[in-house]
């Protein structure tokens, strides 16, 4: 079981990665790009290829790697945007100005993309994650465990009180609290 833990921490902290390098590229504005307080995890990457690496033998060729994994991963991608909608009222990334999306959710642009990087995955870095997964300590893993559930639990409340995911990150959130304070005193 701790190796799919192992799993889901590798591939959300790689999109999570994925996701600075793609803002750098598009020279998005926003440049932050994570989904937790503390940690710089994106876990939608992480439940796509942890479902991935489930639901779809190793052994596949790579056109079908492709079509399973843009097909997984755009599902994971639909239910994750759902659920921070529906549940902490925020969304992280809204696809309505593309071609084909549902509801902002998905598009077939970017499952494509999900495809192609969820074959590669499969194929060339799975094997090395698996030799990392193996190698960590179960003393490592509790403590990551404890780390990755407190910053859910903190994460969760910032996003349920304020409903905005600019506020994620120490500097920006540190940042609001010092000009809230600011404000209130000066009234």
């Amino acid at each position: 079981m701790s190796q799919w833990f192992l799993y889901f921490l590798f591939y959300s902290l790689a999109g999570c990665g994925l996701e600075k390098l793609y803002a750098r590229a598009i020279r998005s504005p926003r440049r932050q790009r994570k989904c937790f307080l503390l940690l710089p995890l994106c876990p939608v990457y992480g439940l796509a290829m942890t479902a991935v690496l489930a639901l779809v033998p190793a052994e596949a060729g790579l056109v079908t790697l492709s079509v399973l994994g843009g097909l997984i991963c755009t599902g994971v991608e639909y239910l994750v945007h759902l659920f921070y909608d529906r549940v902490l009222h925020v969304q992280f990334w809204d696809y309505s100005l593309l071609r084909g999306h549902v509801q902002g959710r998905i598009c077939p642009r970017f499952a494509v993309i999900w495809g192609a990087l969820s074959a590669l995955a499969v194929r060339w870095v799975q094997p090395a994650a698996a030799r990392l997964a193996g190698s960590v300590p179960p003393e490592a893993v509790f403590a990551l465990w404890l780390l990755l559930a407190a910053d859910c639990v903190l994460t969760a409340a910032l996003l349920a009180r304020h409903h905005d995911t600019a506020l994620l990150g120490l500097g920006t959130l540190a940042a609001q609290a010092r000009a809230s304070s600011q404000s209130s005193t000066s009234l």
